[in-house]
């Protein structure tokens, strides 16, 4: 890509090479005084949020220690989806920034309002599905000194492979680098309490997980290719395959098209990487304050007598599996022992059933679930997670035979109590939406480079670019529909290396090798940061 040499163009006639964009122009100071007041004001409504929650609940504050705590974490959660801006959603813009379409400084600010908009707009999803990897001894226990020692070890990892990466610009992936974490945390707390490394985590979830994360580059590269010879078939513009002349801006309804596809990226980065760290913000908040968070007192009472038509369906389905057998003392441990090892045992159904009995006399007793006592809450809300994770696995477990119907009834049942236990105030979107948004401003460009000159051997085309992201788009979409985290990065660096491939551009074999070697390193490395970091932590909490 030189800016001297000319070319010959569409029609024949030598052309202006296309020019480097101008990437060092930087904000002015109006800016930058904007970003740090919208940092600042997150932060007091953060703080503020936190307190009339608490507030409501009526619990007077004894002790501020926890308090503390809460603060460090969710300073080093929203600082994930800090980084996570930055390191991700280069790649959104990169193709928008090559093409003249948008000037840089702007690209990155209308990209991190559309990530805002996405983390805002979110299901949750994947930000519960994320967290069901966690073991579950740790997830019950989160508030006790071994949650946080989880917590920190896996999102400190987190950010120290993101950062090391984004500084070689390597576009390697969040989501990749988070799941990794959390199974490095699974197996090392697994190996500490002298069980089997692999029983540390839920490696169906983790499979599942997997396959999105693994797959989902190969779908980039070879869904951009497709879609570029398609659009060669159907759309005969010239202008379309053609790189950008100098600095001019492309054709309007090119550069349309274009920021259209960026947008959308943006959007669906935001819907699915926001998640992440809403299901992270949310163990913190069970953990440290669970009288305001442990269960979710916004549900009106008359949701009450669904649930409680729905737990006695359920408890029938379980307990005619369990017949002929009974239990003694507490059913708790029999049911964490099958949701941690998924083998049923003699117990395990009778146990259940005395679990959701439970449930439904806690519940009923005081009418609604922001009437629980704050005392109570905490014990409240982990028999409802226990249940609804020992019900998904029951669900999964085709040893047992269940009916269509009674997998209907229980699927109803676990809806209520998810619905319960699995909810994301609309402050933590905020917050979340606030720390991605603002990261998406902050060193994006080591990252775009990579993309836009190191993927190809020749610059970008509108087409290419218009291919890449809109397949990374849907990918992203439809990956959250499903509550499966994929990768922004690999999703579209792969559909640019495969729109250049399908247009015979030629591909830089050092940057794909390195990439390459990003995608495989990501998850070893990623385990073995967190796991390392959640011994030393375990031992100094």
């Amino acid at each position: 890509m030189t800016d001297i040499a000319l070319s010959e163009g569409i029609e024949g006639g030598p052309v202006e090479p296309a020019a480097r964009p101008n990437l060092d122009k930087g904000f002015n100071p109006l800016t930058m005084i904007i970003f740090f007041g919208i940092l600042a004001a997150g932060l007091l409504f953060v703080s503020y949020s936190i307190y009339s929650d608490v507030d409501a609940t009526g619990a007077k504050i004894t002790n501020y220690l926890p308090y503390l705590l809460l603060m460090v974490a969710l300073l080093i959660a929203l600082g994930f989806e800090f980084v996570n801006g930055f390191h991700d959603t280069a790649n959104a813009v990169a193709t928008v920034i090559y093409t003249h379409s948008l000037p840089a400084e702007f690209a990155v600010m209308w990209s991190g309002f559309f990530n805002f908009l996405g983390v805002l707009v979110s299901s949750g999803a994947v930000a519960f599905g994320i967290v069901s990897l966690l073991p579950v001894e740790l997830i019950l226990q989160v508030g006790s000194s071994a949650g946080f020692a989880m917590v920190f070890a896996l999102l400190i990892a987190a950010i120290i492979w993101n950062l090391g990466t984004w500084y070689f610009g390597l576009p390697a992936s969040s989501s990749h680098t988070l799941v990794g974490s959390i199974i490095g945390v699974g197996i090392t707390n697994a190996l500490m309490r002298g069980r089997d490394g692999t029983s540390g985590v839920d490696w169906s979830k983790a499979v599942e997980i997997g396959y999105a994360l693994l797959v989902s580059p190969v779908v980039g590269f070879i869904c951009a290719a497709v879609l570029l010879m398609l659009l060669r078939v159907f759309v005969r513009s010239p202008a379309l395959y053609a790189a950008p002349e100098g600095n001019k801006v492309p054709p309007l309804w090119i550069r349309g098209l274009l920021i259209l596809t960026c947008t959308g990226v943006s959007f669906a980065h935001g819907s699915n990487d926001g998640q992440k760290g809403m299901g992270l913000i949310m163990l913190i908040l069970i953990g440290t304050v669970p009288t305001a968070y442990a269960l979710n007192r916004a549900l009106p009472d008359s949701e009450l007598a669904i649930f409680e038509k729905a737990s006695s369906a359920a408890s029938n389905v379980i307990a005619a599996k369990g017949a002929g057998y009974s239990i003694i003392g507490d059913p708790r441990p029999a049911v964490t022992q099958y949701v941690s090892e998924h083998q049923i045992a003699e117990g395990t159904y009778p146990s259940l059933s005395v679990l959701v009995k439970d449930i439904a006399d806690q519940v009923q007793k005081y009418g609604a679930l922001n009437k629980v006592p704050s005392q109570l809450v905490g014990n409240t809300r982990n028999d409802m997670y226990l249940t609804s994770e020992a019900i998904r696995f029951l669900m999964k477990d085709k040893a047992n035979e269940l009916s269509t119907q009674e997998v209907a009834t229980l699927k109803a049942y676990k809806g209520e109590l998810d619905a319960a236990t699995k909810f994301i105030p609309n402050w933590v979107k905020i917050a979340v939406a606030l720390a991605l948004g603002l990261g998406t401003m902050i060193g994006w460009k080591r990252i775009v480079v990579t993309v836009g000159e190191k993927i190809g051997k020749t610059h970008l085309t509108y087409a290419q670019g218009a291919s890449a992201e809109l397949v990374a788009a849907a990918t992203i979409f439809a990956a959250d529909n499903f509550g499966l985290p994929v990768s922004t990065t690999h999703v579209l660096s792969s559909g640019v290396a495969g729109a250049m491939a399908a247009n015979g551009s030629g591909l830089q074999v050092a940057t794909i090798r390195n990439m390459v070697m990003a995608w495989m390193l990501t998850l070893p490395a990623a385990i073995l940061l967190s796991g390392t970091l959640y011994f030393i932590f375990s031992r100094i909490f």
